[in-house]
């Protein structure tokens, strides 16, 4: 394990100013959102959108990697140069998904564990080969009635930690990410609780199987009410508790925290990254983001309506609005 590499990569993935794309949604996931704008999903319209924004004009000033899924890593630009090449050349770190999906926890009905570790370290040497640089792995957490019980998170902890020490072997970044939903009608202080949970679980794991911490980035969800609560708080309440549940509980060491949206609106993403980025403290990491649908959901529906140009326009928007909250520059005002 080169974790002079790894700590180099993984600063690099979370320098000021930047963030990662996350462009790995299953095969699956991506053709229902193409459907969803009426495109016809298939492996070629799905490279297309991809390779489209992929190619969007000095977007490397905010973006930092992107997260690919197996069939896009082995896909090519349209002028035939393969995608993780053609990242590389632009300065931007590629990324892979590695896990096989969430499947129903045995004994455990409404809960999920994520699976994939079978034939993983075959998978990392492969990546590697093709060029990717750092991986991610997500394990989802449901608050409900009796929910999360200590068998989600313990298993849910394991599997973390054993990727994440295999991708180091393989040389490969691993993005931690226990995702609580924000599924139900809890509220924040629950949110809190189970978070903290899942976190210390998960760093007890990494610990105990040697994951080099300096070396990895943690993906969390941040600490939000329910979609389905009466009280839904106010942005800045979201962010301190959030920084005060992420302080006591993830190691100091880790260079950076890139949350994901888990599901909030594209201003909200930013809002609460800026709100967290603003405030009158110096954080031990770098807080950073990893976004899917936050920084790409505008774009899609621009580029379904057949103009490529419009669509890149909307991405880089909302990547430069992500770049200005990593220090706490970002106003409602430049969204117009």
């Amino acid at each position: 394990m080169d974790t002079e590499l790894l700590e180099k990569t993984a600063r690099e993935l979370v320098a000021p100013g930047r963030g990662i794309l996350a462009a790995d949604e299953s095969n699956g996931t991506m053709s229902n959102r193409l459907e969803a704008v009426g495109v016809g999903p298939s492996p070629e319209t799905r490279r297309a959108y991809r390779a489209n924004i992929f190619s969007t004009p000095e977007y490397e000033s905010a973006i930092s990697g992107v997260i690919l899924f197996d069939e896009t890593i082995r896909q090519k630009m349209d002028d035939g140069t393969p995608i993780p090449e053609y990242l590389a050349s632009r300065g931007i770190h590629p990324g892979i998904k590695v896990d096989t999906g969430a499947k129903e926890l045995a004994h455990h009905s409404g809960e999920k564990v994520t699976e994939g570790l079978d034939g993983l370290r075959e998978r990392c040497m492969e990546y590697f080969a093709m060029g990717a640089r750092f991986a991610k792995w997500r394990a989802v957490i449901r608050i409900g009635d009796g929910m999360p019980s200590e068998a989600n998170i313990s298993t849910n902890a394991h599997a973390l930690a054993r990727y994440a020490a295999i991708c180091q072997e393989q040389g490969l970044v691993p993005i931690i990410e226990p995702e609580v939903l924000m599924d139900g009608n809890h509220d924040s202080q629950t949110c809190f609780e189970i978070t903290a949970r899942i976190l210390d679980s998960t760093f007890a794991e990494c610990k105990a199987q040697g994951v080099h911490i300096p070396g990895a980035l943690l993906k969390p969800n941040m600490v939000l009410p329910g979609k389905s609560c009466r009280d839904q708080g106010t942005r800045e309440k979201a962010a301190q508790m959030t920084v005060d549940c992420l302080t006591a509980h993830v190691p100091h060491e880790i260079p950076g925290i890139v949350f994901l949206s888990g599901g909030q609106s594209d201003e909200d993403a930013t809002a609460h990254l800026n709100l967290m980025n603003g405030m009158a403290v110096e954080h031990p990491w770098q807080l950073s983001y990893s976004y899917g649908r936050a920084l790409l959901a505008h774009a899609l529906q621009t580029w379904s309506s057949g103009s490529n140009e419009e669509s890149q326009n909307a991405f880089a928007h909302r990547a430069a609005m992500n770049s200005l909250a990593r220090s706490g520059d970002w106003s409602t005002e430049l969204e117009a």
